[in-house]
Parts: structure tokens; sequence; C-alpha cells
């Protein structure tokens, strides 16, 4: 299950972007509520549903909205009482991403169903580094692309992402990161 704070960000994120009258009509077609408790496990279905609303609604691509979500979802996070979270885990996105797994790990204390991601980080002679992401969950690659803009945010730096690896071919997503500050 994803916890019902990643879909009141979905709901912050069209809020923002089309209004409160957008995100009614998206939850009705989506088959999804409007609002979600923070803390409680909901089927990832719902969010998947959420996503595909929120595609139809924007007349943009899925893989769009995914990673517009992931960029939103550092600073909703952030303004939602996790910042002091995000800055203890790193002040660039090369140390921030090389500590995600000790972050889900802390996360999961408070949320005991939580099935995070796995990143590994292997760090290039260029000075750029290469992410792996395991995940049980198809289809988001796009939102860690969104994620890594997210964290560049956070810590003051331009992320130049690109995905060289996929999930069908390789059983995780693979991409090249650089990060340079603002």
């Amino acid at each position: 299950p994803m916890y019902g704070l990643v879909n009141q960000a979905v709901a912050d994120l069209v809020r923002s972007t089309f209004g409160e009258d957008a995100w009614s009509e998206i939850a009705e077609k989506a088959d999804a509520d409007e609002e979600y408790l923070p803390m409680d496990p909901y089927p990832d279905a719902v969010t998947y549903r959420l996503v595909a609303a929120v595609s139809a609604h924007a007349e943009a691509e899925p893989a769009a909205v995914l990673e517009s979500f992931g960029e939103h979802w550092t600073r909703f996070t952030g303004r939602e009482g996790y910042g002091s979270l995000f800055d203890q885990t790193g002040r660039t996105v090369r140390e921030f991403v090389g500590n995600l797994n000790r972050l889900h790990a802390q996360v999961k204390l408070g949320f005991p169903e939580l099935t995070p991601p796995r990143f590994d980080v292997l760090d290039r002679e260029d000075g750029s580094f290469e992410l792996r992401y395991y995940s049980e969950r198809e289809g988001l690659a796009p939102m860690v692309v969104g994620l890594l803009r997210g964290i560049g945010q956070h810590t003051a730096e331009v992320v130049e992402v690109s995905q060289v690896g996929h999930r069908a071919d390789d059983g995780h997503d693979t991409f090249i990161v650089r990060a340079r500050p603002v």
C-alpha cells in the first residue's frame, strides 16, 4: 500500500495547479476519495488511478505527471513537517541520494506498512553518479527524475538526469545524474 500522505501530495499538486474544482473532478473520475489520512495505508491502485485521471485532465502523458509529482513531493513533504529529515539526509543531491535508504528506514518506523524503493549509488570518474532504482511498483521511474530535481531545489543544485537502463531489461531503472551548484 501507499500511505495517504502520497495521495495528499497528489491532491496538493492538482489544487495548486488546476484549482479545487479540478481536484474534485479528478478524484471522482479516479473513483477515489478527495481527502486522505496521511498515516493510513491505501491501495496502490488508488494512486495509479489518480495519476491517470490527472494525466487525462492535464492532457499530458502519465510520465510527465509523475515527473511533476516527484518534484512537487519534495516541496510538499518539506512543508508537511519532514523538512528537518531532508536537512539531515544530505547537503548535496549526491549525499542525499546516498542516504535515501537510511531515510526510508527511519520513515518506516512511523509507517510500518511502507514498502520503500531501494537506491544504489555508484560514483563515476566524471563527477556524475549512477543511480539504480529498485521498486516493487512499476512505472515510477519518471517520478524519480522529478524527485532528483526536487532534491536539487532543496540543495540549491541544478540536476541533469538521463535514464540509461530500464526495469524491463535489468530488473531496475538506472539513471546517470549530474548535479552542480545553482
